[in-house]
């Protein structure tokens, strides 16, 4: 289920590091409570579902994590031999997840979300969050379709989710971690989607999606926002 399969020891246009490939760690219900904190920490109804000594753990295991000398990292792969990037910066006073995408022939990874004080995102919609989830393809960290949706969905808003989402989601919280009402989490988590809320995705121009998140690289109306060019390039390799 977890994959020796290494990422680079470097990601083309990303400092920091040295990067560590930590595939065990997701096998380890600890570490999700604390991979999805940010999604949950906000609700006390969601709190509830995770229990105050789970928390508590799992926010250590993260200190940990996020307070090393390495910086723990995940991959999935995506067709067309693009690659999604969860990285744990371990930046003293900076640390933070970051989500990042890149193939081989770009001369810099983009990065579609952080997961911090200075949240930025949503970078997935919930078709590209289950596309990069169910793809079957080999390698990377996991070929296993919970952790993967799990890795990713911190990444993830949108205000269009289907009333199968639930479901999914709350066999991937069963599967992956020891919540006693994963269903029930994962409709809160789903209603609140973590710190940047549910995004409204359209198409620019027909052409490739985009979303309304103040916080969004993908939402052309942000000054921060990527150019038409990598705006499109980002939603073609993210095509399901």
């Amino acid at each position: 289920m977890y994959s020796s399969q290494a990422p680079p020891t470097r990601i083309p246009g990303y400092d920091g590091g040295p990067l560590h490939h930590q595939p065990d760690l997701l096998g380890e219900h600890l570490f999700w409570l604390g991979h999805l904190h940010s999604y949950y920490s906000e609700s006390e109804e969601a709190e509830e579902f995770v229990g105050d000594a789970d928390e508590q753990e799992a926010g250590a295991l993260q200190s940990r994590l996020l307070g090393g000398n390495t910086w723990p990292t995940f991959m999935v792969p995506l067709a067309g031999d693009h690659r999604l990037y969860v990285v744990y910066r371990a930046f003293a006073e900076d640390e933070g997840i970051d989500y990042l995408l890149h193939h081989p022939s770009w001369d810099a990874a983009e990065r579609l979300a952080q997961d911090e004080g200075h949240f930025m995102g949503p970078g997935l919609s919930w078709s590209e969050l289950i596309a990069a989830a169910d793809n079957g393809l080999p390698g990377g960290s996991t070929t296993d379709p919970h952790a993967r949706l799990l890795l990713l969905m911190p990444a993830f808003g949108d205000d269009a989710v289907p009333g199968s989402a639930v479901e999914r989601l709350g066999a991937a919280l069963r599967a992956r971690t020891r919540v006693e009402a994963p269903e029930q989490l994962a409709a809160v988590l789903l209603e609140d989607q973590g710190p940047c809320g549910p995004a409204h995705w359209t198409s620019a121009e027909g052409s490739y999606p985009i979303n309304d998140g103040d916080y969004s690289f993908r939402n052309p109306a942000n000054h921060f926002a990527w150019p038409a060019t990598r705006l499109a390039r980002v939603a073609a390799a993210l095509t399901p």
